[in-house]
């Protein structure tokens, strides 16, 4: 379920694609790895070892939610990410706290599930061949044949007709496993996943709010439609392998699989938990009071509780509860104290320099040049970057974030959309198939007036 990664090797694997924040990466490879511990723990003091909730606080745009995403997909858990400003307090319009372990219940049953239908695809493929196979060549006789001797009796296949339909299905297997059927069109009887419109619940609260899914209630009383369609082979055969991938995985023992793993190494990420701080003890009112009804919404949750969901009841006690927020306004001391304590581990992630957007630019495995470079390529231009292009890329980044407002690495996006625009609009037109070197002449040339109007910079970069 949780890979055993070492914390090193947790820090190693998070450096491929984030740069900086070593203290954020260590908090988060330790409580990760500790996980692990917990479940290879004595019995009888699993359960009493409690997660190590953490509280990342930085600006904007510095790497806090590509911490929590990586982290998730190094885990192989059930991962979800919610804004705290989505939530509203019990008995308001919105969306309840509760609907955050639904939606983990619901991402886990999929992960498990598509788990199970890739353990069975080789023989999901064998039974989809089969029925492609069956409309080409029956297995079978499909009337039966009258005898010459016996008005209206039936007489079976003979022994030579049944050997030659066996050989003759034989070399259509070959033909099609070859690939050398892919263009011919068959009619395939398929599952309808158009769904009953007449179930549709309409309401301030969604019916995933309810933990109650109607569709798998009455969705079934008139049978499982089927329809008929006209596709090629090619795509018959993925389609069928799929159906029939389906019916091989149990889900009864899908579901019971993802809620366990929810349970024991489930990942909350909520975003901007700064916006629901209350500034002062004093005069709340308004606003301020479904804030901080929000935040006791979340205690229990945090603390550990009991969620129903359409998929069976879901403990919180071991989940993972990363949080954070910039805190430019508030700070983490105003949040109530109960959820302060269910929060003992606090990391502050540093803005981002100069030196940081050059690493950004080129060294993580998916740099943000090396994405320009993939787009152009896929038009047959060959675009490069020289060391000082680079720079000055970074150093405007820089001084945009300290002029303007810092929003970390986004500001590169911003930067690099206007600095290749012109080029990636003439793309493919007037430089298909050229390469093209952008130096630092050229960032001066394209940027330079922009940042240093102070009007302009605000609403361009």
């Amino acid at each position: 379920m949780i890979r055993e990664l070492t914390p090193h090797q947790i820090v190693a694997e998070l450096d491929r694609y984030i740069v900086g924040q070593d203290e954020a990466k260590k908090s988060v490879a330790i409580a990760l790895r500790n996980r692990w511990r917990r479940m290879n723990a004595p019995a009888d003091m699993r359960d009493e070892i409690m997660p190590n909730n953490i509280i990342m606080i930085g600006p904007t745009g510095v790497g806090k939610t590509e911490i929590a995403r990586r982290l998730a997909r190094l885990a192989g858990a059930p991962f979800v990410k919610v804004e705290a400003t989505k939530f509203t307090e019990v008995g308001y319009v919105g969306r309840d706290v509760d609907s955050m372990i639904r939606d983990l219940a619901d991402i886990g049953v999929n992960m498990v599930r598509e788990e199970h239908a890739a353990a069975v695809q080789d023989r999901a493929r064998e039974l989809g061949e089969e029925r492609i196979l069956d409309l080409l060549i029956p297995a079978t006789p499909t009337a039966p044949r009258t005898g010459f001797g016996v008005s209206g009796s039936e007489s079976s296949e003979t022994a030579e007709e049944s050997e030659l339909r066996a050989r003759t299905r034989e070399r259509f297997r070959n033909m099609l496993r070859r690939g050398e059927l892919d263009e011919r069109e068959v009619e395939v009887e398929v599952s309808s996943d158009s769904g009953n419109p007449m179930l549709q619940v309409f309401g301030p609260l969604g019916i995933e709010e309810m933990g109650v899914n109607l569709q798998d209630l009455f969705g079934g009383l008139g049978g499982k439609k089927r329809k008929k369609r006209r596709m090629k082979i090619a795509e018959a055969r993925s389609v069928l392998a799929q159906e029939e991938a389906a019916k091989l995985v149990d889900m009864d023992k899908v579901t019971r699989e993802a809620l366990e793993r929810v349970q024991q190494s489930g990942i909350v990420f909520i975003d901007e938990i700064d916006k629901v701080a209350v500034r002062g003890a004093a005069g709340r009112s308004g606003p301020d009071v479904s804030r901080e009804g929000v935040q006791r919404d979340l205690l229990p949750i945090v603390e550990g509780s009991v969620v129903t969901t359409k998929h069976g009841v879901v403990k919180t006690d071991h989940v993972l509860f990363i949080a954070s927020g910039a805190f430019h306004v508030s700070k983490p001391s105003d949040l109530i104290p109960e959820l302060q304590g269910r929060f003992p581990i606090r990391v502050e992630l540093r803005s981002l320099t100069e030196e940081d957007f050059v690493q950004i630019l080129t060294a993580p495995r998916n740099a943000l040049l090396k994405q320009y470079e993939a787009l152009l390529a896929a038009e047959e231009v060959a675009v490069s970057f020289t060391d000082g292009a680079v720079r000055a890329i970074a150093r405007l980044a820089a001084k945009v974030n300290s002029e303007v407002e810092n929003i970390g690495a986004r500001r590169l996006h911003t930067i690099l959309t206007t600095l290749l625009e012109e080029l990636l609009f003439d793309v493919p037109d007037a430089y298909s198939g050229d390469s093209v070197v952008v130096d630092e002449a050229l960032v001066a040339r394209k940027l330079e007036g922009v940042v240093t109007n102070r009007d302009l910079s605000q609403y361009i970069l």
